[in-house]
This record gives C-alpha cells, structure tokens and sequence, in this order.
C-alpha cells in the first residue's frame, strides 16, 4: 500500500496531506511505526557502547518520531471528526499503546542505562535543560514502574492495559450519547427564545437531517435554552438528558466503569509504593499533596457557597412570584439568573451575542497576540480534516514560527468540550521543527450565509484556547518531551486562563466586537455593563467547579469506592452543596478524569492556575497596562517559550519575582471578603 502517513510530506510546512489521508491507512502505518519505534528502543538498549547523555537520552527522545507522527494525526481526528472505523481503531491502538509504554518500562538494560546517567549527572557537563530533561525521563521511567519486579511488574502492565481499554469505551459511550440525544422543538415551543438560538437550533436539526429545530446536549445550545426559555417542562426535560450523558443504562452506561478506573488506578498507586493515586498523582505537580490541593479548595468553597446560597433564594423569590411554587431546581437557575442580570446590570444574551462574531473574536485573539508577541497570522489555503476548519501560518518579523489550525462548531462526530492538541510539537534535536498546533470548540453553527454569534462565555472559550496554542506556538526548547504544554498539569492552565484577561480589555473590545448588522462597535455604555457583570453568577461558577475538582479529589485520595455514585452524593452532602446547582461534571461524564488520567486528582488545576494568572494579570496593571511590552517580554521567555525546562515554580518567579496567595482570585471572582 502506498501510504500517505508513511511518506514524506511535501505539502506545505509538512502538514499532513489530509485529502491523501483514508481510514484504512492508519492501522498499518501504525503497525510499522511501532514495529520501528520498538527496534529503536532495542537498539538503545543493546548498545555496547557506555551510556551517554546522547546515545540514550536524545536517542529516546526520537524513537518513535514516527509513531508520533502517526498519532498526532490519528487522534485528532478521532476527537474531532470520529466515524466507527476510527472509534474501532482507538478501540485497537489503546491497548497496544498502553503495552508499548510497559514494555519500555520494563526494559531493565534501558533503565540501567538511563540509571547510570543520573547517578554519573554532576560529571556529564550537561545544559540545564538537558539536566532537566534526564530528571524527568528517569523519574518517568521510575514512576512507570522500571523498579519493579516480577509479579508487581506483571500486574502493573495488566492494569495499564486495562485502564487504556476502559478510557476509550468512556468517551466513546459519552460522544454516543451526545451524539444521539436531541429534543425537537415545535413552532410553539419556539416562544420566548431569541433569535440566534432559534437559528442555531434549526442548524442543528439540519445537521441531524431533520426538518425542525432541536437542542442537543451541545453547551453553546442547551445553555442558552436553559437561561431563556419559559418552558419549566423542557428545560427539565433538556437538562436532565445533559446531566444523564454516560448514565443512561445499557451499552452506554460509565457507571460502571467509573468504578473499575478508581479501583485499577488505586492498585496501581499501591503497586508503585503510594498511599493513594492523589499521592501519587500530585507528587509532580505544583500542588505536590492532597492536603495542598484541598486547603487551597475549602478557602474558595466557604465564600462562593456563601455566594451561591444568598443567589439561590433571591432566585427563588423570583420563580415563586411567576406562580411556581416549590423548590428552585437546577434547570430553573439559569432561567431566573438570566432574568435578573437583565434586572441588576441591564445586560442579556440576546442583545451582546450580535457583537460577539466569531470571526472577530478570532480577529481579536490574533490582534492581542500581535501587540504582545508581535505575531502575524496569514490565511494558508490547504486541504485539511473537515470543511469547517480552518488554517493560518504564524510569522515574526516574516519567519515561519507554526501553522494553527481552528475548527470551532458542534457536530456529531466531534467530542464535546473545547480543547488544544498538536499534531506536531516544536523540538530543535532533529532541525527546527516547527509545531502545527490546533484548537477545537463546540460552538453552534450558524445557517448558510449568516455570521457566527458566540456568547461571552463562547469567546471567552475561544481566548482560553487560543492562549494554550501560544503556549505550544512560542515553544522554543530543544526536546520535544519538555516543549510547549509539557507541563505540569496545574501549571498549563496559567497560559489560557491568562490570556482570556485581554477579553475583557476594553480597548479589545471597542476594536473587534462589533455588530452584525451595523458593524457599529460596542456602545460604551453596553462594554461598562458587561464588565461591571464580570463576577455575576460567580458563586454558581464557583460551587459547581468546586464541587466536581472535590469528588475527583475524594474519588483518589480515599479508598477506591465500589459505588462512586453513592461517594459522589456523599461528598456533596458533606459539603451542603445547594439543591439547585449540580457538579459541573457529574461522574458519568467526567470526561477530564476518566476519559485518560491527564485530570484526574487534577480538575483542581483550573483554580490552581487561576491563582497565578490573576496575579500575572494584575503584574500587567502595575506596570503600563494590559500591553506593557516589558511584562510581554517577561511572558513569553519565562513562561510562553520555556515549556517544562524548568520547574513551574522557578519559571513563574522568574516572571512575577514571587508566588501568589488566593487573594487576587478571591478579588477576580467577586468573592473577597474585603
């Protein structure tokens, strides 16, 4: 077969030659590139030669150059445009990828190797990034179980082969349910929404191949149906679908494997000498314990319950004056929370989406990053996965720095969420190779010749993304298993959650958010009301983060629970949370933390980060402003380009001159007790 995955790429900046690109190619490019990956690994492994920083370390960090290529196409693609024979594909790969990761693990002449190295390190004369880099293979390797022996060896291989399977049947059972869940809607039951959802409610029917509109489990349709529509009846019937995705009984039920994932990861914790997986988990992190995590939480959770609690019966008040009697419920929240910013701060969705095209959100993002980084975006005009994505060069001063790639809108075959992934990562140890980084979003489609309107909460989404894709594009290292968001996990939120500031820059948004129609840019008056309504709701935003970063924690710090439904509602009644706010992420579909273990004992990292990145964006304001080139400079060399060359906490010092305390998040949320 001639295999377009295995060839050179001659397209331009070597992207992957999408339209060359079938189904069938992948399991036998992925064959040979592991077949490949393996003779490298045996060669490493059998060199007589005596170890050196080279002929080991650099030698591993291109093993499976292939192999990386393959997959960085491969799972973009099942995340973003999956089909059955993909889905039956990763079904394949997961395991014989969680084998490969074993058998290197296992490889005692290779650890032997790695291991005469690090205890040879104070004589090797290497660069602090190579030290850093041997710091972390070997710790990789033993935290991999290369110490372990016989039985415990065995079993750890089985149970990551086993949590490699079970991670893929959860998120192929939530994109099912996804997928197939939908709620058409009569003319009738049209009444009261506006405008932009009907239209993108009758997209979506259209996606389905229907003649009417429906509301999917999508977050940029059902949230907007939850805050407008007045039928009581269909927002439970709605919410209570988007709260059951994975727990609906039959071949898509997580429950049960939510319980296999917490026992397996807890035996795996004991395996490797731990208390518990959390302990296991966080000893590379920021955070480094349970008790961090959880101190950091609690300190949050008490004033947004407060918050949430003093909301809650200012909202039922309001519910019981329209006639209905009994207790607020979770699909009435964001109804009557709707209702009242329109009351308190005169602002809704309807009249702020026409000013928030997507286009020029987009537009906004690039300008921001122009101004800080000096960065030029270019349209490239290249076949690429899907119709709806799309592709620009990224330049200075008119050299190639990266391609990225967008594809924003829902659609059947797309996971839910918003996330960033590289099809190829930056490196310098096999030329400079430069990343091609993509964003993926789920908002609504707009019909054929109308602009995309997105909420705030939308291009807020859109600058998050977009600060991970810095994070990746700015990378300048020279190992590719340190570049870009090869981070600790409660460090890689710093970047993204950072840059969604330069949103709320009222010079940004005077420039870019501008109307559909008119073209007319965002009254002044209208911009200060958005602000001012920045931390409305924050006890809401706040107690359902909080609740799910808590059971993840719960889930993993304490004894693997046979039901984690029942630990579920444990936890939640322990920390009285509300009746009319629900886990942000119920367990069924906590996709952060099953789907894979890159959250898990981690869902916490999003406040973690926030800490930091309301203290780096107040640094802006203490020095010139929201573009103050010398804290941009800070930005980008300490932070943007350093990847994981250094520890988290010496790159932030070297960028803020200290680490923060909670206060200037408690502040951003509206939550300070000042």
């Amino acid at each position: 077969m001639n295999n377009p995955l295995l060839a050179d790429w001659t397209t331009p900046f070597a992207l992957p030659p999408f339209a060359q690109i079938e189904d069938d190619h992948f399991a036998p490019a992925f064959e040979a590139a592991i077949t490949q990956a393996r003779a490298n690994i045996a060669k490493i492994a059998e060199d007589p030669d005596a170890p050196t920083f080279a002929n080991t370390i650099e030698a591993l960090e291109l093993a499976d150059a292939q192999l990386g290529r393959v997959l960085g196409v491969f799972f973009n693609l099942a995340g973003a445009d999956s089909n059955p024979a993909r889905e039956e594909l990763q079904r394949d790969f997961s395991p014989k990828l969680a084998a490969y990761s074993s058998e290197i693990a296992n490889n005692k002449p290779l650890f032997q190797r790695i291991e005469t190295l690090w205890q040879s390190r104070d004589d090797l004369d290497l660069t602090e990034e190579q030290q850093r880099v041997l710091m972390l293979t070997r710790r990789g390797f033993v935290r991999s179980g290369a110490d372990l022996e016989g039985y415990a060896a065995d079993r750890l291989t089985e149970v990551m082969n086993r949590l490699a399977v079970l991670s893929t049947q959860f998120t192929q059972n939530l994109l099912a349910d996804e997928r197939d869940w939908f709620m058409e809607l009569s003319e009738d039951e049209l009444e009261g929404l506006p405008d932009f959802l009907i239209a993108a409610a009758r997209e979506a029917g259209a996606e389905k191949r229907l003649d009417g509109p429906v509301i999917t489990t999508s977050r940029s349709l059902i949230v907007p149906f939850l805050q407008f529509s007045p039928r009581r009846d269909l927002r439970e019937r709605a919410y209570e679908a988007w709260q059951a995705r994975g727990a609906n009984g039959g071949a898509t039920d997580n429950r049960a494997i939510a319980a296999e994932v917490l026992k397996l990861r807890e035996e795996r914790a004991m395996l490797l000498g731990y208390d518990s997986f959390a302990d296991y988990k966080l000893e590379t992190e920021m955070a480094k314990t349970p008790g961090a995590v959880k101190e950091l939480l609690m300190k949050v959770w008490e004033p947004a319950l407060d918050a949430a609690t003093a909301d809650a019966t200012r909202l039922a008040a309001m519910m019981h004056g329209d006639g209905v009697n009994g207790e607020l419920e979770p699909w009435d929240w964001r109804y009557y929370s709707e209702k009242r910013r329109k009351e308190e701060h005169d602002l809704d969705e309807a009249e702020l989406k026409p000013y928030l095209q997507l286009d020029r959100m987009i537009l906004a993002a690039f300008a921001v990053a122009k101004r800080l980084f000096d960065l030029d975006f270019k349209p490239l005009d290249a076949a690429l996965y899907h119709p709806d994505a799309r592709a620009w060069e990224v330049t200075r001063d008119g050299k190639h720095l990266a391609v990225f790639i967008a594809d924003y809108f829902a659609r059947g075959s797309k996971r839910s969420g918003a996330w960033c992934s590289a099809i190829r990562q930056q490196q310098k140890l096999a030329g400079d190779i430069r990343p091609v980084v993509v964003n993926v979003c789920n908002f609504a489609k707009p019909a054929k010749g109308q602009p995309a309107l997105l909420s705030y909460d939308d291009a807020r989404t859109l600058f998050h993304e977009f600060g991970h894709a810095l994070h990746q594009m700015l990378s300048d290292v020279t190992y590719e298993s340190i570049s870009g968001t090869s981070v600790a996990r409660d460090f890689v939120e710093l970047p993204s959650q950072l840059y969604e500031h330069w949103l709320e820059v009222p010079e940004v948004l005077a420039e870019f958010a501008t109307h559909a129609e008119t073209g007319k840019p965002m009254p002044e008056d209208l911009v200060k009301r958005l602000l001012a309504a920045q931390t409305y709701d924050s006890g809401f935003n706040t107690v359902e983060f909080l609740s799910s970063a808590l059971v993840d924690l719960a889930f993993h710090e304490e004894d693997a629970p046979a039901d984690p439904m029942q630990r579920q509602a444990d936890v939640l009644e322990g920390l009285g949370m509300p009746h009319a706010i629900r886990m942000r992420h119920a367990t069924p579909h906590f996709a952060h933390v099953f789907a894979g273990d890159g959250y898990s004992s981690g869902y916490y990292s999003y406040l973690w980060s926030e800490v930091m990145d309301a203290d780096a964006f107040e640094a802006f304001n203490e020095a010139g402003g929201a573009f103050d080139k010398d804290m941009a400079r800070k930005l980008h060399d300490h932070i943007l380009s350093a990847g994981g060359s250094k520890d988290p906490v010496e790159l932030y010092t070297a960028f803020r001159g200290k680490m923060p305390g909670p206060e200037a998040l408690l502040k951003g949320r509206g939550l300070s007790q000042g």
